[in-house]
């Protein structure tokens, strides 16, 4: 067996496209703050601190 008769890659589709099922639709959902609990604020005050660290490097 030479060097590389073990590393075929057949059958194997390494530009397979994402499945339909697993697409988004690019809809995003709406925020209520009257409906957000406590680990939600906590959730959007990590995420806005963040960005800000993104954007600052």
């Amino acid at each position: 067996m030479g060097r590389d008769e073990h590393n075929k890659s057949r059958g194997r589709n390494y530009l397979a496209q994402t499945p339909k099922n697993l697409k988004s639709d690019g809809i995003d959902v709406e925020f209520a703050e009257e409906l957000a609990d406590q680990d939600d604020k906590e959730a959007q005050t990590r995420s806005k601190a963040a960005d800000k660290r993104v954007k600052r490097s």
